[in-house]
């Protein structure tokens, strides 16, 4: 299929639907994926849904767990453990040498672009993925009790309990979009926005100076709701959509990309969301979105790319 995509993506739901328009198009997709939970751990600079992406791509994740390589074993971390170092984020062995590899040529000033196409190319990933941003940005959140916790240890190690009162974007008042991002964004012929999480995982790319603008002027986005019956399939979406005053429903969502998207994605089971959709200016589509497995993910991407 002769499709030009560009996709926005961050976490599990993003690599699914990732996965099934590699399917449709192969090179002809642009993943720009979130590095607003970027993190630096046990010394090594960890890109969590640059990596989601990239190994769900070359066929190596652990797709029953959902992050991580298949197969992958623990020691460093357990090794850590044992000599009482913090081990509450889990990075496999292999996961840790990706890592590795980033951190010595971060260190000698190459751009994660960069990096991040040489570890896609060597791990046999098809299409492009472009990190939003080579500039740093960090997802940091206030909780109810008065803290303010980086996204990871929001996520892993809190896992998600704390309500969230504010999230923001540390460093996105400065930070650019990574060289090619606004480039293969005007190139598509359909930019879709994958079910990903809305606040943290799409937030932080559409918040990067001029995507927002140049999705407005783009005059096919596409966008899948990552909110079914009210709740999320996968992570805290519909709790961060409630306790920061939004709606925790798939109208609620398309109202956060109302001004740019042009046709936004419910689930089949929630074909009652479709006019509340459409008052916002969008058109409305219920298709399944529900991803089982690598086939129910092309499904959805043939069907959102013939949209």
């Amino acid at each position: 299929m002769l499709v030009k995509v560009t996709a926005l993506a961050g976490g599990v739901g993003g690599a699914k639907l990732l996965v099934g328009l590699d399917r449709v198009v192969g090179a002809d997709l642009t993943a720009i994926v979130n590095t607003g939970d970027d993190a630096r751990l046990y010394g090594v600079h960890v890109s969590p849904d640059v990596d989601i992406v990239t190994y769900w791509l070359s066929g190596l994740a652990d797709t029953d767990r959902g992050w991580g390589l298949r197969g992958d074993s623990f020691e460093v971390v357990e090794g850590l453990k044992r000599l009482g170092h913090d081990s509450w984020f889990r990075l496999g062995d292999r996961d840790m040498a990706t890592c590795m590899y980033r951190t010595e040529r971060l260190a000698r000033n190459e751009s994660l672009s960069t990096i991040t196409d040489v570890i896609r190319r060597a791990l046999g990933a098809r299409p492009t993925i472009l990190p939003m941003s080579d500039d740093r940005v960090a997802t940091m959140l206030r909780t109810s009790d008065g803290r303010v916790l980086d996204f990871q240890e929001y996520f892993v190690k809190e896992r998600t309990e704390p309500e969230v009162v504010e999230v923001e974007f540390d460093g996105i008042d400065v930070a650019g979009p990574g060289p090619a991002v606004l480039g293969r964004i005007v190139a598509a012929d359909v930019v879709v926005l994958c079910p990903s999480n809305p606040i943290v995982s799409i937030g932080p790319i559409v918040g990067l100076h001029g995507v927002r603008a140049t999705l407005r002027d783009h005059p096919h986005v596409v966008a899948v709701s990552p909110i079914v019956r009210g709740a999320a399939l996968k992570g805290p979406a519909d709790r961060l959509l409630r306790s920061l005053g939004a709606q925790a429903s798939a109208s609620g969502v398309a109202e956060m990309y109302a001004d740019f998207c042009d046709v936004f994605v419910v689930d089949a089971s929630d074909k009652e969301e479709l006019a509340k959709v459409e008052a916002t200016g969008m058109r409305a589509a219920a298709i399944d979105t529900i991803m089982k497995d690598h086939d129910s993910s092309e499904r959805l991407a043939r069907a959102l790319v013939a949209l």
